[in-house]
């Protein structure tokens, strides 16, 4: 049984999303540590050990450093803690956190690249450096979305795309429509919601629009508020958010809604995500409407109504309160059938089988090597267009 060392900028208890259910789902083949960024305590340098899931442990450091995330400043606390951990396990797979790998002495370095996390506020000068030294220590590299392997594919000659999958079973339990969430069942109808962290991602002028164009609908905001400033969120009778909510209280949330949003601004914190969100939406079988994010109109296109400026928003939204019997069950044959073909599963033991086929001997990379396919690897592909469709082979 090999280990898993993964260094995150998440924390295992922030929005449940890709490297919860990819790590929990792994665990199955690997002790899984994750090994969260530091927290600020003033009097003591420890770390916190929680085990949130079987086979999964979180150590969470506690630093007299208050930079954010694996700060140069944090390094002189965190590599002992980094070493300890690599006495304890041998041959540990995949840190993240560069500057500490050399601590680790990995059999294997993977990178899972969920976001173009340099392009979101605030994010750390050193990360483009950071990550042209992981992809040179890379023994593979995992994308969350087509978008993203566009992106990265020519920096390294072992790139596969792994677009977010979904747990249907869990999201199916919104179909119970009588079961929904407390927090919003007195409120009038419709519901048009949104979950997720409420950031600088949201076009937060489209959500004051469509609140106003329909005073009538409530619009539900589910999710954390982060680098953005909480006192310039919308404000509007008809504008409810919820905070954070728990991953299991969201098929509860979704059960109360007559529509799901994305509504995304356009920028460079958007130009590459690939929201978990959509397939969670469509496993509720409900009608989803979004702003025209590549990789949502690229693969789920077939399901979700797309939207280019806050006047079509608008009026898509309309267009799904007022769907016919014959437009709903067309739509959730279309959701349907994308849904039915992913799972967390079937994407966590496609990347084990990935893992298990590495060679010890770390490939040579450089920035000019060219890429060896147009073509993302895409794993699961039911109603993926074609063009996005490829083996499991390793390169």
């Amino acid at each position: 049984m090999s280990v898993i060392i993964a260094m995150s900028h998440l924390r295992w208890n922030f929005v449940y999303q890709r490297p919860q259910h990819l790590l929990s789902r792994l665990a199955k083949h690997y002790d899984i540590i994750f090994f969260e960024e530091p927290v600020f305590h003033r009097k003591e340098h420890l770390m916190v050990v929680t085990k949130p899931h079987p086979k999964v442990t979180v150590y969470t450091p506690r630093t007299p450093v208050k930079a954010d995330g694996f700060h140069d400043d944090q390094l002189p606390y965190l590599k002992p803690l980094v070493r300890e951990l690599a006495a304890n396990h041998e041959n540990p797979i995949a840190p993240m956190a560069i500057p500490l790998l050399d601590e680790l002495d990995p059999k294997f370095v993977v990178y899972d690249c969920m976001d173009e996390l340099a392009a979101f506020k605030n994010s750390p000068k050193q990360l483009l450096q950071r990550e042209n030294a992981l992809f040179k220590r890379a023994d593979i590299v995992f994308t969350g979305g087509p978008s993203l392997f566009r992106a990265k594919r020519g920096r390294h000659p072992n790139v596969h795309c792994f677009p977010s999958s979904v747990d249907v079973a869990h999201f199916a339990r919104a179909l119970d429509r009588t079961d929904t969430h407390p927090l919003q069942s007195k409120l009038p109808r419709p519901r048009l919601g949104y979950y997720g962290v409420i950031d600088e991602r949201l076009d937060l002028g489209l959500i004051a629009k469509l609140a106003d164009a329909h005073p009538e609908w409530q619009i539900i905001l589910v999710g954390p508020v982060a680098k953005i400033d909480a006192a310039k969120l919308p404000r509007r009778k008809n504008i409810h958010y919820l905070g954070q909510r728990r991953y299991e209280e969201l098929p509860q949330i979704l059960a109360g809604w007559d529509a799901c949003l994305l509504p995304f601004a356009l920028n460079e914190s958007t130009r590459f995500i690939s929201p978990t969100k959509t397939l969670e939406y469509m496993a509720a079988q409900l009608p989803i409407v979004s702003t025209p994010i590549v990789d949502v109109a690229e693969l789920y296109g077939s399901a979700v109504s797309i939207a280019s400026t806050h006047e079509e928003f608008i009026l898509a939204c309309e267009r799904a309160l007022r769907e016919t019997a014959k437009e709903q069950a067309e739509r959730i044959k279309a959701a349907g059938n994308i849904v039915s073909s992913v799972s967390w599963e079937n994407t966590a033991e496609k990347m084990h089988d990935l893992l298990s086929t590495l060679n010890p001997v770390r490939a040579e990379t450089s920035e000019s090597s060219s890429p060896p396919s147009d073509q993302p690897r895409i794993t699961h592909s039911g109603n993926i267009p074609s063009r996005y469709r490829a083996s499991t082979r390793s390169s």
